[in-house]
């Protein structure tokens, strides 16, 4: 009788329709995700294979999630994402060797019905890591060669959003030479339907790019004058020519879905305002892009 009860709601719910509008956000992310592959560009100058006999101490941890949940567990540090979806630390690369510091830690997505979502986020978290690993090795080793000097990497990765229906995982790198350097990378997942969530996915054409611009260089006089030492290169902070000023967003610029359900830009150090600044995020007002959206879906 249970299992007949069971057997009910399962084929109640499989027949629930999809809304059109939704469907239309679906099929599209899908159509992207399959056309656009993902380029990642390397932190350091030399992209070398490092040879064996390198001086250096490297403590590199596989973690068998599937066989030591706990262990997996404690590495990680990070909760369940919902009731189903994972994010554990999959594998971590260190050196501690005097000026030589490196921590890089490699996420891995568990929990995804879509296995093929799941693999291609997994091994672009992986490949991209191993590069940087590998490239602060050989940079590291050229230093040496040359006398020395302080040379720096921590990556890692944070859980920005995590609802019932959205999963946002941020990455960062940050590189130290003589100075340090920030970086910021998303991924937000749709947890219902199991599709990746892209910038140009959420609106009906590309008109975004200078609707979000625009209110963005709104919010960084708005904050200038609230406090001069937020400071933006933008016109009407800083003077032409003295810097390139803040034009307007790329299509594919970084982002985010908060827990609110609103759009987050993110810029990376300097990438916007000097160093000082660090990261810049903007929450767009959704009554400013309402219009332009897909659908009520993700942007509340």
């Amino acid at each position: 009788m249970i299992n007949n009860n069971f057997k009910q709601l399962k084929k109640e719910y499989m027949d629930i329709p999809i809304p059109e509008e939704l469907d239309f956000v679906v099929r599209k992310a899908i159509k992207e995700s399959r056309s656009n592959g993902v380029k990642r560009k390397g932190r350091f100058s030399k992209a070398v294979t490092v040879a064996a006999s390198i001086a250096a101490t490297v403590a590199v941890l596989t973690v068998g999630i599937n066989t030591s949940p706990a262990f997996a567990k404690t590495l990680s540090k990070v909760p369940l994402v919902g009731s189903i979806v994972k994010v554990l630390t999959f594998r971590e690369y260190t050196v501690d060797e005097n000026t030589f510091n490196a921590n890089i830690k490699v996420p891995e997505i568990s929990g995804l019905k879509d296995e093929k979502l799941q693999n291609s986020l997994n091994e672009k978290y992986l490949e991209e890591n191993e590069k940087l690993f590998k490239e602060f090795l050989a940079d590291m080793e050229d230093m040496k060669e040359k006398g020395g000097g302080h040379l720096g990497v921590d990556s890692g990765y944070v859980i920005k959003t995590d609802t019932d229906r959205i999963l946002s995982v941020g990455r960062y790198v940050v590189n130290t030479i003589a100075s340090s350097s920030t970086t910021f990378k998303y991924d937000t997942i749709d947890k219902k339907n199991e599709v990746l969530i892209t910038l140009p996915s959420l609106f009906k054409d590309d008109s975004y790019v200078d609707i979000i611009s625009e209110n963005i260089k709104e919010q960084m006089i708005k904050r200038h004058e609230a406090d001069d030492m937020m400071f933006y290169w933008v016109e009407g902070v800083e003077e032409e020519g003295l810097v390139d000023l803040f034009e307007k967003i790329s299509k594919e610029q970084s982002f985010y879905i908060n827990s609110e359900g609103k759009l987050v830009i993110s810029f990376d150090k300097y990438e916007v305002a000097p160093g000082y600044m660090g990261i810049q995020e903007f929450v767009i007002p959704t009554e400013v892009i309402s219009e332009i959206l897909v659908s009520d879906e993700y942007i509340k």
